[in-house]
């Protein structure tokens, strides 16, 4: 019986040491469901589906249609645009450390889960975004290519079948969680203690963000810069004029993620400071959070805000081959 017991830890041990989190001090690891454990297999498998066309109903988009490494996993457009071109009421969000987010799209707290929240794109008439159904040509058309066959042989090796729209969402959550940033020339300065790896402009930024009378870190708190573990994340901002509350979203590479808010209305950082100093657009709204007060700032501050803000893009995960199309890396090879 000893043994045994000694045998199951072992096997237990060794399955969790076959995904290994590279995070710095201070980021906690991230929280993963117990029916879908990380595996190398599962995330490389995940990354091959992320980047396939053949996940929508005409062949022309994939999540990364929508999600692009280079901008952070955003599209750089205002708005969604699905694949048979219908226009969405929301931008795509970066998926840039979302393995740390409690709730997973603009304005539903109560989706909490990777794995269903894929099925929203997948699967979604209202608006169409990758347009697929249960029964259509995808799963028979991968299940046919040798490289699939054996990926996801080796990523569900239980499953008699794992060709399944199941198996699919749980190698896309895998690989989206594994998105993880934490290399920015912020992160190197704050957690690695590198005192030169940011301005002096960026670091009295730093102390605008921070300041009482700003109030920038209640809204944009914590290691992820989103609120995560606060009261609430979900916010009026006063960009329209209605009751609805949108949630605060991860500041790291914000840079590279404009426009900006979740219709995609405001064009530039700048333009989002004179926004919340002005407190909001319609700042008479009588459902705006209290904490879009308003404020001023000096053209100096500005200036060292927007560079705090700069120095939260992290280049190695815009360029990191770990997130980048597979495909694309093995056709530069076989060139």
């Amino acid at each position: 019986m000893h043994k045994l017991v000694l045998a199951v830890i072992f096997c237990a041990s060794a399955f969790a040491a076959d995904w290994t989190w590279d995070l710095p001090k201070g980021f906690p690891k991230p929280k993963v469901p117990a029916d879908n454990p990380m595996t190398a297999e599962k995330v490389e498998l995940g990354r091959y589906l992320f980047y396939d066309t053949r996940m929508s109903v005409n062949g022309k988009a994939s999540c990364a249609t929508c999600h692009k490494q280079e901008l952070a996993f955003t599209d750089g457009k205002p708005l969604g645009i699905g694949a048979t071109g219908e226009k969405h009421p929301r931008g795509p969000m970066s998926l840039v450390n979302i393995a740390y987010s409690a709730s997973l799209t603009w304005n539903n707290p109560e989706m909490t889960s990777l794995e269903k929240q894929a099925l929203v794109p997948m699967m979604g008439d209202h608006p169409v975004e990758l347009g697929l159904h249960e029964g259509d040509n995808f799963l028979p058309g991968i299940r046919t290519d040798a490289k699939y066959k054996a990926m996801f042989a080796k990523a569900f090796p239980d499953d008699k079948d794992p060709f399944t729209t199941t198996n699919v969402t749980k190698a896309l959550a895998s690989f989206e969680r594994s998105i993880i940033s934490a290399r920015s020339p912020y992160d190197r300065y704050h957690y690695y203690r590198e005192d030169d790896a940011i301005s002096d402009s960026a670091k009295r930024g730093e102390m605008v963000f921070f300041s009482q009378n700003r109030s920038c870190f209640r809204c944009h708190g914590g290691f992820n810069f989103s609120g995560e573990g606060s009261e609430t994340q979900f916010h009026n901002t006063a960009v329209a004029a209605g009751p609805d509350k949108f949630k605060a979203p991860t500041l790291r590479n914000i840079a590279l993620t404009a426009p900006y808010m979740h219709d995609g209305s405001i064009p530039t950082l700048d333009a989002v400071l004179d926004h919340y100093s002005a407190g909001g657009k319609f700042h008479d709204n009588p459902d705006k959070d209290v904490l879009i007060g308003g404020f001023t700032l000096s053209t100096e501050e500005r200036h060292d805000l927007i560079e705090f803000l700069k120095s939260l893009t992290d280049e190695q995960v815009l360029h990191d081959p770990r997130f980048a199309d597979p495909r694309a890396a093995n056709a530069k090879i076989a060139k």
